[in-house]
Formats: structure tokens, sequence, C-alpha cells
């Protein structure tokens, strides 16, 4: 059962579960005292997702088809990573695993994200890599993937122009934008995303 600050859970119930999530129903009595239904979908694993910037100031967009909307979705490297792992060393797999690429360092972009926190416990991490090098990746079995090697200033007015649709990319390119006009960034990679 859920432990939840300000509200009483009077019953619970599990009515849909796979190797990803669970989806719960829930009796309960709401912090105003008022009784109420709600659901929540738990997640079994954390959200990974990486920016990758090599020398040039370029980024690695991945193009797939995305079931829930039915439409192709250029984005960065994301997936997800047991919650027993940790959220680097899964940052690290779903790079190499959609990109073929490795990385010598990679700086904190988000820690303990809650995604749709209304109706989800999904928790997400975020990382900018540099330092790129090649490497063998294992891809997942379930993806058909396209790679587009991008200027990470054209990335974001993809973005602008409603190109990017995927949240977890805008999150991430804003947060480095950020980290950039603070000088929390290498130089070179805080010159791609300030200079025009």
């Amino acid at each position: 059962m859920t432990a939840q600050t300000g509200w009483k859970v009077l019953s619970e119930q599990k009515v849909y579960e796979t190797n990803w999530l669970s989806v719960h129903h829930y009796e309960c009595v709401a912090p105003t005292g008022h009784e109420t239904i709600y659901g929540k979908v738990h997640f079994k694993q954390h959200a990974i997702g990486v920016l990758p910037v090599d020398e040039d100031g370029f980024t690695y967009l991945v193009g797939q088809d995305r079931f829930c909307f039915g439409a192709y979705s250029w984005e960065l490297p994301e997936g997800g990573g047991p919650l027993g792992e940790a959220p680097l060393d899964a940052a690290k797999r779903e790079l190499a695993e959609e990109t073929n690429l490795a990385a010598d360092h990679y700086i904190p972009l988000m820690e303990n994200a809650h995604f749709s926190n209304s109706i989800t416990d999904e928790v997400g991490y975020a990382f900018l890599a540099y330092g790129l090098s090649p490497c063998a990746g294992e891809p997942d079995q379930t993806e058909d993937l396209a790679v587009r090697r991008v200027h990470v200033r054209d990335v974001m007015d993809m973005m602008d122009k409603g190109e990017i649709t995927d949240l977890f990319t805008h999150v991430m390119l804003l947060n480095a934008y950020r980290l950039a006009n603070i000088g929390k960034l290498p130089e070179y990679i805080a010159n791609a995303f300030l200079a025009r």
C-alpha cells in the first residue's frame, strides 16, 4: 500500500500489471476529508535520458514510432533503468543502445524528477554526456531506430517549431541551456547552446 502524507488509503487493488508497470485503484480519503477514488500507474523502472554533445556542438536525435500517439518522434536518447540500477549506469547503457556512443564525462541534468505526478510515480534522471567515442551497443529488439546528428541550436529550433514533441527531450535541452547560461557547462558546450 502506498504511504500518502495527508491521504488515507482505505483499500488498494492492483488491476493490471506488466514487466514495466502496474495500475492500482484506491479507495481513499483526501487531505480535505472527502472520500474519493484514485488511480495510480506504478513504474518498475526509472525514466532515463541522455543529451550527448560532441566536440562540434552536435547532439544525436533518435527517431522511432511511438505506440501511444501513433506517431513518429524525434527525441534525445532515452529509456528505462531498473529501480535497483544506478541511473548513471542505465544512462550509459541507453546511450550505447540507441546511438552506439560512449562518453567520458556525464553531468546530471535532473535527478528524482517526477513525471505526471498526479497519476504516476515515475521518477526520471537525465545526464549531459560529452567526450564521445564510438562503441558497440546492444539494441532493444522492439525498437527500430534512426539516428540523426544535429547541432544543438538546430535541435532547439526544432523544439520551438513543434517538430520535437517529447517532453523529456524538452526538459533536457532547456536545463542544459540554463546550465550554459550560468557557467556550469564546459565552455565549448556552453558556446554551442549560446552562440548565434
